[in-house]
């Protein structure tokens, strides 16, 4: 009988993509609203943009998280070959040995500042082509993504709620 882990198959391009392009406009979204609460606690920089502007920088977001995503997968496929370590961890959570609450604490902690950090140069990137002024500080992006965390760990929570009604990753009997 062959193991869970030879079983399972890793994550293909469009498993990357959408959970990519989910999460990314997830946080994209937060991360704007955390900049401009940021600016206004700090009273410093500024992110004066119309949501239909706001859109047209996500539209280039997209195609950047769409990148992130293919790159993050080749990386990946290096430095674990065959997604082992990925496997394994998928299987320990079918099994019950993952996180009960949290799915991924310290991971929506660093994901919570990396999205940040893409939102904030993605939006200095396409402010000049769309002809919109933003003007972001480094106290101004940090202090966004010590707030992102909220959001990171809400939505980590979320699911893993979701994983608890949905009796996932608990033991079988």
């Amino acid at each position: 009988m062959k193991s869970r882990t030879t079983d399972q198959k890793p994550p293909n391009v469009a498993t990357w993509l959408a959970i990519t392009l989910l999460w990314g406009t997830v946080f994209y979204w937060t991360s704007i609203s955390m900049l401009q609460l940021a600016s206004a606690k700090l009273g410093e920089g500024s992110l004066a943009a119309s949501t239909s502007e706001l859109w047209r920088v996500y539209g280039v977001h997209a195609g950047v998280l769409i990148v992130f995503a293919l790159t993050a997968m080749a990386i990946k496929g290096i430095i674990d070959p065959g997604n082992k370590k990925q496997l394994q961890r998928k299987q320990n959570i079918s099994e019950g040995k993952g996180e009960k609450i949290f799915i991924s604490f310290a991971g929506s902690i660093a994901t919570s500042f990396f999205f940040t950090t893409l939102t904030s140069l993605t939006l200095l990137g396409a402010a000049g082509f769309f002809n919109i002024t933003v003007t972001l500080t480094l106290q101004m992006v940090l202090l966004a993504a010590l707030f992102n965390i909220a959001a990171g760990l809400s939505a980590s929570l979320f699911v893993g709620i979701l994983f608890l009604i949905g009796k996932v990753g608990q033991k079988k009997s």
